[in-house]
């Protein structure tokens, strides 16, 4: 059985959230927020996006400071490894 480390689910969710970033500012997605009704008195394209596009800053934020995390302490187990030996 395939063993996943958690640096490869890790990239496996960056690139589902790559691709549902795609999806959210595609046409027909953006449609759906593209209405006559808002949200005290603010189109709700303008709500979706101002709130959207921090979200997904906020996600990208999230998921490089895992991954130098991730690094930082596999770089340190390197260096103990070359320490014991």
């Amino acid at each position: 059985m395939k063993q996943h480390r958690p640096d490869n689910t890790l990239r496996e969710a960056w690139i589902l959230f790559m691709i549902l970033g795609m999806i959210m500012i595609n046409f027909p997605f953006i449609h759906i927020f593209n209405g006559d009704m808002s949200l005290l008195g603010i189109p709700r394209l303008v709500v979706y996006f101002m709130y959207g596009w921090p979200a997904s800053i906020a996600v990208i934020w999230l998921f490089v400071r895992r991954l130098e995390q991730e690094s930082q302490a596999q770089q340190n187990n390197n260096n103990n490894d070359l320490i014991t030996r």
